[in-house]
């Protein structure tokens, strides 16, 4: 099982690249300060190079996860500890290696990730810090929509 490590770099970019106009003025920078209670000061005290340096390392980190949502190979890797060399293995390998490896089929897994994964714990997260719904609404569509496109890249990148 070798990696797209080029693949996952690409990927890796996609939250910031998106991240740049969801959070922008293009669309919700309004709504989401005013729910966060973020300010134009609070943007301008923090030091973007660490927050971008950690935001992508952080993201490769995700990226790198990511295949293991997108890709199914990586599962039967993992089931035999690495060991490929089983007749059963062999088989499965055989019979679906590479089948379900599309864009599509990459952000389908990426989408049930973002709804099923990450909105919960976002959902959960600000229910306690008593955030208002359309800040859970405006994150976690950001990441539904930030993993369904990492996941096409990964999954469908051959």
């Amino acid at each position: 099982m070798e990696f797209n490590f080029i693949a996952i770099l690409v990927a890796a970019l996609v939250p910031m690249l998106l991240g740049f106009f969801w959070y922008g003025p293009l669309l919700f920078q309004n709504a989401w300060m005013k729910a966060s209670g973020v300010t134009e000061e609070t943007i301008k005290s923090g030091n973007m190079a660490v927050i971008f340096g950690v935001s992508l390392l952080l993201a490769i980190l995700l990226s790198f996860f990511t295949q293991f949502l997108v890709v199914h190979e990586m599962g039967v890797y993992g089931m035999t500890e690495g060991q490929l060399e089983g007749e059963t293995a062999k088989a499965f390998l055989a019979e679906w290696s590479g089948k379900y490896r599309s864009f599509g089929h990459g952000a389908i897994h990426g989408i049930m990730a973002g709804v099923m994964f990450v909105f919960p714990i976002i959902a959960i997260i600000n229910l306690f810090e008593r955030k208002p719904w359309k800040l859970t609404f405006i994150n976690a569509g950001y990441w539904v929509i930030v993993l369904a496109i990492m996941g096409a890249i990964i999954s469908g990148w051959v």
